[in-house]
């Protein structure tokens, strides 16, 4: 990420479970008592996904928590919140999820310019033995780097 972007919250998991093909920076249409709370970090989306309904792109089971200093006009923090996407870019993300296996995972959420972003990647879900290979292939680089670490000392 570039100068100016503070990094509110990161899915690691989505990439353990999903092989991401492509990523989106789209806005998001926030109530200003969300803001406070995104301010605060107090959000969750471990299972977190969006889709596309009528041209218009929204994220569902993204938990936003309620301010407790605000007043009775609290949000709701279950609500379907509105991505905010150019229109030919909401028409190439419907044709690729249209196809079969993939889906729309929020992978970070964080603030550019004072505006909250999310990155929306483009997914497809991994195997069991996907996951495996990927986590060894971990662990080989990281005994080769601990292998060099002692030879350089």
């Amino acid at each position: 990420m570039s100068e100016g972007v503070k990094i509110i919250a990161v899915n690691r998991r989505a990439r353990h479970d999903y092989s991401v093909d492509d990523s989106y920076e789209c806005g998001i249409e926030l109530l200003g008592t969300e803001v406070k709370s995104f301010r605060d970090s107090k959000i969750s989306f471990p299972d977190a996904w969006a889709e596309v309904i009528d041209g218009e792109v929204w994220v569902r089971s993204l938990r936003v928590a309620e301010n407790p200093f605000s007043s009775i006009f609290n949000h709701d923090p279950d609500r379907k919140k509105r991505l905010l996407l150019h229109r030919d870019e909401i028409k190439r993300i419907a044709r690729k999820v249209d196809e079969k296996g993939y889906t729309l995972i929020p992978l970070s959420f964080y603030f550019k310019k004072g505006r909250v972003k999310v990155e929306l990647g483009l997914c497809k879900g991994k195997k069991t033995y996907d996951k495996r290979a990927d986590i060894r292939e971990r662990d080989i680089k990281r005994e080769i780097s601990r292998e060099f670490r002692t030879k350089l000392q």
